[in-house]
């Protein structure tokens, strides 16, 4: 049935794939990634000349789904303390609809009038036949200065504004050292400045694997072959060029686990921190330990999970029982940012909150439903997948900027800690605020929340 499903939107697929990218096309059947056909100067020069239609093409999408402008929630700051976070619901409704009047009415009527948002919608790559990671500017700009290597790509932009991405460069917490609070005194980690920034508080494996994670090895787009994305030989990425101190700085990519490519879902770049309390990595892939997910991204995310490519690019295998274990020890030592209002246990503290976010965990714990899946005592998280079924709302096999959207299909858990600090939201980060996700889970679980208890919701969430 699945196979079925695939060939009968393949055609609508290929026609957007081959139409937008005309430089490195990617039949919707493929599983392996061509070779070029082309030399590196002729798919340079066409990828560049596409680049304006290709940004106007997904500016387009974002500005009729979300209200875009910069209006920061009152009095919400990131744990940093430099950026505000943003508030208000930006989905944009249908014309003559009200969230009220959406919440009353059944998937299915939904579906048939063709009523969810658009921003509930899957959010395509900004270049979904093409995909690959795809890194915001001030990371970009910041590791150019300090090691002078680029990871600016010809073809593609980073598509959202800055005010919707997490705190540049974000605050590092150690559960070995709660007392020093933030230890990145303001600078982004990378490669060339780690060392004087944390020595003599990690230890000699955990100051090894930090070396290991801002390390650039070669990936799919940021290599020294033909079919990389960038105008020089690189000597690629390194894991924490995404997550940025072992946080996320919204860079996303396409998930390695989908076939054809015009199926695959954008994946928005998580926060490693708490890692200490998952036990579950990879939006879909269900891996349980972080070694497995650590050695594992070198083939997945990094290669699109294809070894053959990463064969000819210029393979990492990291040794497991000495370098991945390094990594791993250092990944594990990353702590939530401090949440003076949670007692021991994730709950609030009376004598610290103020009502309404008293009244929003009341709700959090009962009538939104949230802690079904986001258990306080677990870092609010469950250490499981769940499918979301939002396919009830829409019809599949639409095809969005290049995107076919087909059912998510199971998704792990995220945490909720620290959940001010990492806009976008939902593994595509299609939600842009947190009164989106309140408004989106409002529809899908059919809790009829009124406009009080959103807010109060939204006020709770600020606190984790």
């Amino acid at each position: 049935m699945f196979r079925h499903a695939l060939s009968s939107i393949a055609p609508i697929a290929f026609v957007v794939a081959t139409s937008c990218a005309t430089a490195d096309p990617l039949p919707p059947d493929a599983t392996y990634r061509p070779l070029p056909t082309q030399p590196f100067d002729a798919v340079r020069a066409e990828d560049e000349a596409q680049k304006p239609g290709v940004m106007q093409r997904q500016q387009s999408l974002m500005q009729e789904r979300y209200d875009l402008s910069d209006r920061a929630q009152p009095g919400a700051m990131m744990s940093g303390g430099r950026k505000p976070v943003q508030g208000a619901v930006r989905v944009r409704l249908p014309q003559g609809v009200s969230w009220d009047s959406l919440a009353s009415m059944t998937p299915d009527d939904i579906r048939k009038k063709g009523l969810l948002p658009a921003g509930f919608m899957p959010l395509p790559h900004v270049k979904q036949a093409t995909g690959g990671q795809v890194i915001p500017k001030q990371q970009i700009d910041e590791i150019n200065r300090q090691e002078g290597r680029d990871l600016k790509r010809f073809d593609v932009d980073f598509d959202l504004p800055a005010h919707f991405t997490p705190e540049f460069p974000p605050p590092i917490f150690l559960t070995t050292h709660p007392e020093l609070g933030d230890v990145s005194r303001g600078q982004l980690l990378t490669i060339k400045n780690h060392y004087s920034m944390m020595v003599g508080f990690l230890t000699p494996v955990q100051l090894e694997g930090l070396r290991l994670l801002l390390t650039p090895f070669p990936q799919e787009e940021f290599n020294q072959t033909e079919d990389r994305k960038v105008a020089e030989q690189s000597l690629g990425i390194s894991c924490l060029d995404c997550h940025s101190n072992f946080h996320t700085n919204a860079a996303f990519h396409l998930t390695p686990d989908v076939r054809p490519q015009a199926s695959r879902f954008r994946l928005d770049t998580v926060s490693l921190r708490g890692m200490f309390n998952q036990q579950i990595h990879g939006s879909k892939r269900s891996l349980r330990s972080v070694e497995d997910f650590t050695e594992f991204e070198q083939r997945t995310a990094y290669f699109n999970g294809d070894h053959v490519s990463a064969q000819r690019k210029g393979v990492h295998l990291p040794n497991r029982p000495d370098q991945v274990a390094m990594m791993a020890q250092m990944q594990n030592i990353i702590d939530f940012p401090p949440a003076p209002k949670l007692d021991p246990t994730g709950r609030l503290d009376p004598a610290k909150a103020t009502q309404q976010e008293l009244s929003g965990e009341k709700l959090f714990l009962g009538k939104g439903r949230c802690a079904e899946c986001h258990i306080p005592q677990t870092s609010f998280l469950d250490n499981n997948m769940h499918d979301l079924k939002l396919e009830r709302f829409y019809e599949i096999g639409q095809t969005i900027n290049g995107l076919v959207a087909l059912p998510d299909g199971p998704i792990k858990t995220f945490t909720l800690r620290g959940i001010k600090d990492t806009p976008p939201y939902l593994h595509d980060g299609r939600l842009l605020t947190l009164a989106d996700t309140v408004e989106f889970f409002n529809l899908v679980l059919g809790v009829k929340l009124t406009q009080e208890e959103k807010d109060a919701l939204v006020a709770y969430m600020l606190t984790l």
